[in-house]
């Protein structure tokens, strides 16, 4: 599964939130690149944005993320609930924004971090 950039880690994919309205789900390391509603990753994720729905392709195929009110559904089963600035997923991965950084606590304990220059994040 993928994450948005407000990160999440389920089933393998993280979620980044960034400055948009949309979110962007983070696919692992490199860099995520948005034009208007469509945001390119690496390993050839790509995500596109329509109102509340975001779908994201991956080599391993689609899903769709449907966001009501403060809490994200995943076509995968997954879902994530988000309260200020931090984001909990329902396996246990743990997202915080702080001005351009976003921090995901994944359930492993590791953190991984993403940074936002305009358009562009960059992700370890």
């Amino acid at each position: 599964m993928i994450i948005p950039i407000r990160l999440f880690a389920l089933g393998g994919l993280l979620l980044l939130a960034m400055p948009a309205t949309a979110q962007t789900y983070y696919q692992g390391p490199g860099s995520y690149q948005r034009y208007g509603d469509t945001v390119y990753g690496p390993g050839g994720f790509s995500q596109q944005t329509y109102g509340n729905s975001t779908t994201v392709s991956t080599p391993n195929g689609l899903t769709t993320y449907t966001r009501y009110g403060n809490t994200t559904y995943g076509s995968d089963g997954t879902s994530m609930q988000t309260y200020g600035n931090t984001t909990y997923g329902s396996d246990g991965t743990t997202i915080q924004k702080a001005g351009n950084q976003t921090y995901i606590h994944g359930p492993d304990g590791r953190t991984k971090t993403c940074t936002t220059y305009g358009s562009q994040t960059y992700c370890n």
